[in-house]
């Protein structure tokens, strides 16, 4: 049987997943190639202890040509253009076609999106803006500090709510918590509504039980640098001496310029398969968009990366092996929530059940922030 290869595009966590598997799962004769930008993997979970000093980034970080020694194929390149049909990409690197085509590009940070948004928001979503936030929490010495969320969809749900009471940790520990004024904004209606209004409003409380104003269904307009405030629809401005700040997000650039777009603007998929459009042609993680039975999107996380990656791994090994596909995803997916002091929750469930996702929260302890500890360590080890 002539070789096959398979191009993932992207080396997050759906892509080195994807790679990782159908390596193991292929003979040698077929080509697993990982296209990314970047050089390093960064651990994104691990951005929230980064930012309160908890965490290095030598720490969650891995040099991606790691990969090379398993086989894997990684090209560092920059993607300029997509043909679904043909399975063929453009990159600064050169052009690169595939039997097969694995979307992992995960999504942009929007900074333009909100007028005023620099230089007046630090954004931590990335490692250079968890640097820049960490050095801004370690100088501030009190004043009113507000976390925003600028837009829906974003990545890691949870991560808003973490940040907060990590940081208001952070100022305890400092003995200076009474000095912080600590607000977060957000359009949502509660805390991960996704998830349902239990587990909402348990988040809810827990914020408001660590003195974290809640400020809810508010979608912002504008940042006013020169005034140091907010601007939100409606007319209603909140003032801010730090402002820490979820940029809206966006589809990467070579996906909007492509084919593969939906309406929603993202990449539409089979829930289960996660096939595309385009056969041979899938997408996982952040870059696409599943509609559960409620209405709501499937959140953007990077457990559900990792699975669909799983599910688009196993069913293409099977397919160049001439079996028939039988993996699905199932919509089943869980997330640590850190609550500072060494304590975090646990929740998980199914989002694909009918007719609402099914979560649960388990009660938070210092066994889950351990917890957490210990899948980082396996995550980073596992797959490099």
């Amino acid at each position: 049987m002539p070789g096959k290869t398979i191009l993932i595009l992207g080396g997050g966590i759906g892509g080195q997943v994807a790679a990782n598997r159908l390596r193991r799962l292929l003979g040698r004769e077929h080509r697993v190639v990982l296209v990314d930008r970047e050089r390093t993997f960064t651990f994104s979970p691990s951005l929230l202890w980064m930012i309160v000093g908890a965490r290095k980034p030598a720490q969650f970080s891995r040099d991606l040509s790691r990969l090379a020694r398993k086989g894997i194929e990684v090209i560092e390149a920059e993607i300029t253009t997509i043909d679904p049909v043909a399975r063929r990409v453009s990159t600064s690197a050169g052009e690169l076609t595939g039997d097969y085509l694995i979307m992992a590009l995960g999504a942009e940070l929007a900074h333009d999106a909100v007028p005023g948004w620099k230089p007046s928001a630090i954004n931590f979503y990335c490692l250079k803006g968890a640097e820049l936030t960490r050095a801004a929490l370690a100088s501030f010495q009190g004043g009113r500090l507000c976390l925003v969320v600028a837009a829906t969809p974003y990545k890691c749900p949870a991560a808003p709510y973490e940040a907060a009471m990590l940081i208001a940790d952070y100022f305890v520990r400092r003995g200076i918590r009474e000095n912080v004024d600590l607000h977060v904004y957000t359009p949502e209606p509660l805390p991960m509504p996704v998830a349902g209004p239990v587990l909402g409003n348990a988040v809810r409380q827990m914020l408001e039980e660590r003195g974290i104003a809640f400020h809810h269904n508010l979608k912002l307009e504008r940042v006013d640098g020169e005034a140091r405030a907010l601007v939100f629809a409606g007319g209603e401005q909140a003032e801010f001496d730090l402002l820490l700040g979820v940029p809206p997000h966006r589809a990467p650039a070579a996906v909007r310029d492509s084919s593969l777009l939906g309406d929603t603007g993202w990449i539409p998929v089979d829930a289960r398969t996660l096939q595309t459009r385009y056969e041979r042609v899938y997408a996982i993680g952040d870059v696409t968009t599943i509609m559960l039975p409620a209405g709501k999107p499937l959140p953007k996380a990077g457990v559900f990366a990792h699975y669909e990656a799983e599910t688009v791994a196993e069913n293409i090994a099977a397919e160049i092996e001439g079996k028939k596909p039988a993996h699905t995803f199932d919509g089943r997916g869980f997330c640590f929530l850190e609550l500072g002091a060494g304590r975090a929750g646990f929740a998980g469930g199914d989002f694909y059940a009918t007719p609402e996702p099914r979560v649960t929260m388990r009660w938070p302890g210092y066994h889950w922030h351990w917890a957490k500890i210990l899948f980082e360590r396996w995550w980073l080890s596992h797959w490099f």
